[in-house]
């Protein structure tokens, strides 16, 4: 994950910088002084570019001094219009316009500190990657930023608030890479494993196997998975974060675990077949929001449960399905029995 840090206002004289304005501001405090360092450039650029603070917009300079190697301009729009949601959109961009430098220095300073910390958090989302088994990309095309410094008034209160943002960036990252994951990795009773690992969040985490699903009267979980070799898993994931204000009932998310979905036999075309590893998206969301839930200590009770299976013909149950559904006849010459 992307380092984040935070620092009070200083021009910035090497690396990558990235400066934010609206659309009612011109260069004005750390941002002027580093115009003027380096001769007006950022000033001529902007006015050539046509840039006047629209959202969405920005301006990349390369070199415009010495020191610096690359100098992103990002507009805000209006002020007055500024969510946190523009702010992640912002991060998200400088992320990725300044992807193959190793650090970035932003020029937050006149902002508010929650809306800085909301700009680190879209910087840190924009920068996810599953690179576990890439192989064949080379060194120079892979994305090279790994830290990013954010210029606040009040940086120890944008650090502050960035605290709780990081354990939903952190949610998020879980809940991806478990969809990414190929369905050959992910089984049932390996991701039911990985949801075991929210223990060291301080949450509660039962996983059940199919003695205690077929008591428990789980039926159609167990219908599901008796094709396949893999073994069905339910998870039951608790927080209980509500502490002497324990609420009467908990919130409770259900996510659907489909690890591989083949949709039983030769119902699903085979064109595609490999995106069927998305039909646990449901339960990563699930034990994602759990994660996050217990990394920020939300104030909460809340219950996350996953029932895993793979809807996959393998093993004896394939080879039983494959026998009865062919038709046995004698040959016409033999007299011996064909399939």
């Amino acid at each position: 994950m992307l380092e984040v840090a935070f620092s009070k206002p200083a021009p910035s004289k090497t690396g990558a910088v990235a400066l934010l304005l609206t659309e009612e501001e011109a260069l004005t405090g750390a941002a002027a002084t580093l115009n003027e360092a380096a001769g007006g450039a950022v000033a001529r650029a902007i006015e050539v570019a046509d840039f006047k603070g629209q959202k969405g917009k920005t301006v990349l300079l390369f070199a415009p001094m010495e020191g610096l190697t690359r100098l992103l301009v990002v507009g805000l729009g209006k002020r007055a219009e500024l969510t946190t949601l523009t702010m992640e959109e912002a991060g998200g961009a400088i992320a990725a316009a300044l992807s193959q430098e190793p650090a970035v220095t932003v020029m937050a300073d006149g902002l508010p500190a929650p809306e800085v910390a909301h700009l680190a958090l879209g910087a840190v989302l924009r920068s996810y990657r599953f690179d576990l088994y890439r192989t064949k990309e080379k060194p120079e095309d892979k994305p090279k930023l790994a830290e990013i410094t954010l210029q606040a008034d009040d940086h120890a209160k944008a650090r502050a608030a960035y605290v709780p943002l990081k354990a939903i960036a952190e949610g998020i990252y879980l809940a991806r890479n478990l969809v990414t994951e190929p369905p050959n990795v992910l089984t049932p009773t390996e991701m039911a494993e990985r949801c075991r690992a929210l223990t060291k969040l301080g949450v509660k985490v039962e996983i059940m196997g199919p003695k205690e699903l077929e008591k428990l009267g789980f039926g159609a979980l167990l219908g599901v998975s008796q094709g396949s070799v893999q073994e069905p898993r339910m998870v039951v994931m608790q927080w209980n974060g509500a502490g002497g204000r324990r609420m009467r009932k908990p919130l409770v998310f259900v996510g659907k675990g489909v690890t591989f979905d083949t949709g039983g036999i030769s119902i699903k075309p085979a064109g595609g077949m490999e995106d069927m590893k998305w039909d646990m998206a449901g339960a990563g969301t699930v034990v994602g929001l759990m994660a996050a839930l217990a990394g920020r200590k939300a104030k909460a009770d809340v219950v996350g449960l996953v029932g895993l299976v793979e809807n996959m013909p393998s093993g004896p149950m394939w080879w039983v399905w494959w026998a009865s559904s062919r038709t046995c006849r004698p040959a016409p010459r033999s007299g011996r029995a064909t399939w």
